[in-house]
């Protein structure tokens, strides 16, 4: 199976599952910057579960490799209550 080629840089959408808790959208969004330095709250979205238990923040990340799409998805897996990155 082939991976999908990707061209870089792009913008790539990016979206980061959680448990509600007080903090959990600035500890994605520092992680996340520090990825993508030109992150802006202009390229973030937020939603609440229709039960209040789950939170989801999209992203439109530049993207500019492979290698840092890597490091992202892993650092955000690292965040307590992450659940899932899209």
């Amino acid at each position: 199976m082939t991976k999908p080629s990707i061209t870089f840089p792009c913008e790539y959408p990016i979206k980061v599952v959680g448990d509600v808790r007080e903090g959990f959208h600035e500890d994605v969004f520092d992680v996340v910057i520090r990825h993508d330095p030109t992150m802006t709250t202009e390229r973030v979205s937020q939603r609440t579960s229709r039960k209040g238990n789950f939170v989801s923040i999209s992203f439109l990340l530049e993207a500019r490799g492979e290698e840092q799409l890597q490091a992202l998805f892993a650092d955000l897996k690292q965040v307590e209550s992450v659940r899932m990155v899209l």
